[in-house]
């Protein structure tokens, strides 16, 4: 084995290390929107037993409505990541046919 070799298999585990924390971000950012969604949710939940007006379920729709929204642009936004991410390990040169051998 020569010296370029091992220093290319060293960059690839660099890189493959650099994708798996990569997927770990996108996971803690969705995560944080379903954390989000979910208290907006909780508000919604509790909106009427805390306030004794008459449109109090309207302030609760718009605070279910937020809570989905929400959601739904963490789930957006975390498939355009994982895209973007999976794109973004396609390389130049045919390092996977000389190194995934070991």
């Amino acid at each position: 084995m020569s010296i370029s070799e091992n220093i290319n298999k060293d960059l690839i585990l660099r890189e493959k290390l650099a994708i798996s924390r990569t997927k770990m971000a996108i996971e803690r950012t969705f995560l944080s929107y379903l954390r989000t969604a979910l208290y907006f949710s909780v508000a919604g939940m509790t909106v009427n037993s805390l306030l004794k007006i008459d449109y109090a379920w309207l302030i609760e729709i718009v605070f279910w409505i937020l809570s989905f929204v929400i959601l739904g642009i963490g789930i957006w936004q975390m498939r355009i990541q994982y895209k973007k991410l999976a794109d973004s390990e396609k390389h130049i040169g045919n390092y996977k046919l000389a190194f995934d051998e070991d």
